[in-house]
């Protein structure tokens, strides 16, 4: 199964990344990778790893300028079975994108809206006056996952078992131990399986009775006269239930992590509403929610006397990207007026995120919401540092506030 193999491959990888920042701990992990990226940065930022067998790159420019040559750095992995748009390479990536771009035109987003403040409204609403809160638990991962739900048809009836697929998606194993990692993997298998079924059972409703969702539109697209396969459909409904969540999640818990990291910051956004997009944009760079991305060279190549040979894999550390000090002054500090949209946290070229202005668009509204809401807001006397634990997602499994 495509998703499952996926999902393997890049937990090795993820063991070994972390094995090379030297974290003892995943709040090592949290706080200490920056230091890391900076010493690479000056140092090697264009590197190879005789351990990893692979390339890690580190400075701006040079992340930027691979994402960019689709020519020479292929977004191809070494899987079996369908792949979906992130591990495809042109012209099947230019014909996929193109159907499913369909659902996140601004016309389609703007019709989206009204429904996304209706869903932060709501879950808002249930929190009542409680005195001390969940961010994560309580808005920002449910409210993605909501919405995705939402635009791929799967009925609120559903939804739970929607929560529980996601969560089985992006999860982590409990403990660094054989016993752990087998019950991880057994976990996930069966809910990958059922995920799958349950998606072929609404996709081959759809093509009896089509309705105004993305799932439909995807059963009744075609490629030069072909219509997708039921598992070109599945995989991309999979990657966009992960994807779709994880980002919005961590881009919501990160940036406000961030504000609260020195309480006058939520103070300012509330009293400025209007600096909410750009606090956004500094918290996908200064905590990107996806730390790095991969590529793999279709030929040698001498990337500034680097000799990258044909098959070679490179970690791009975009967390290292975002905070280049050749690109962002004082890229260590949190700076809500700074607009950097040029960070390169949804990525760059034909792999730009699809789901960028949605992600945006929920966080904004999130934030609008919260500050409306909470005239104070501060990290609760029970918070703990609880990071996923992960090379290439960055963010927090709970973020306990309170309201006072």
């Amino acid at each position: 199964m495509a998703i499952t193999e996926e999902l393997d491959s890049v937990e090795k990888e993820l063991s070994v990344i972390l094995v090379r920042q030297k974290a003892s701990s995943p709040e090592e992990n949290w706080n200490g990778r920056f230091a890391w990226y900076e010493k690479m940065r000056k140092e090697s930022p264009f590197t190879f790893d005789e351990e990893a067998k692979c390339w890690d790159v580190f400075s701006y420019d040079d992340i930027e300028t691979i994402t960019k040559n689709k020519e020479v750095f292929s977004s191809e992995r070494p899987i079996e079975g369908e792949r979906n748009i992130l591990n495809l390479d042109p012209p099947r990536h230019t014909q996929l994108r193109a159907l499913v771009s369909k659902a996140f035109t601004p016309r389609e987003l703007a019709l989206w809206k009204p429904r996304i403040e209706q869903i932060t409204e709501s879950l808002i609403t249930e929190l009542g006056a409680k005195a001390e809160f969940d961010l994560i638990r309580d808005l920002a991962y449910p409210l993605p996952v909501i919405v995705i739900a939402d635009i791929l048809g799967v009925p609120e009836s559903d939804r739970e078992s929607f929560k529980h697929w996601s969560d089985i998606l992006v999860a982590s194993p409990k403990a660094s131990t054989p016993e752990a990692f087998a019950a991880f993997r057994k976990t996930r298998s069966e809910s990958i399986a059922q995920m799958t079924d349950y998606f072929l059972h609404i996709i081959r409703k759809r093509q009896a009775n089509p309705q105004s969702d993305l799932i439909s539109v995807l059963v009744e697209a075609e490629i030069d006269g072909q219509k997708l396969t039921e598992s070109e459909i599945q995989s991309f409904c999979g990657l966009l239930l992960a994807a779709g969540n994880e980002t919005t999640t961590n881009l919501i818990g990160n940036t406000m992590y961030a504000l609260l990291e020195s309480p006058s910051r939520y103070e300012q956004l509330r009293k400025v509403p209007s600096l909410i997009p750009s606090a956004i944009e500094e918290g996908l760079r200064y905590r990107s929610p996806v730390q790095a991305i991969a590529r793999v060279a279709k030929e040698d190549f001498d990337f500034g006397g680097n000799k990258v040979k044909a098959g070679q894999e490179l970690i791009l550390w975009i967390g290292s990207a975002n905070r280049d000090e050749t690109h962002f002054p004082h890229a260590d500090q949190f700076l809500m007026e700074r607009t950097p949209k040029n960070h390169l946290s949804f990525g760059k070229g034909i792999h730009f995120c699809l789901g960028a202005p949605l992600a945006r668009m929920e966080g904004q509204i999130a934030f609008e919401h919260l500050v409306k809401r909470y005239p104070s807001l501060h990290l609760a006397d029970s918070f703990q540092l609880n990071p996923i634990v992960s090379g290439f997602v960055y963010g927090l499994k709970s973020l306990a506030l309170t309201a006072n």
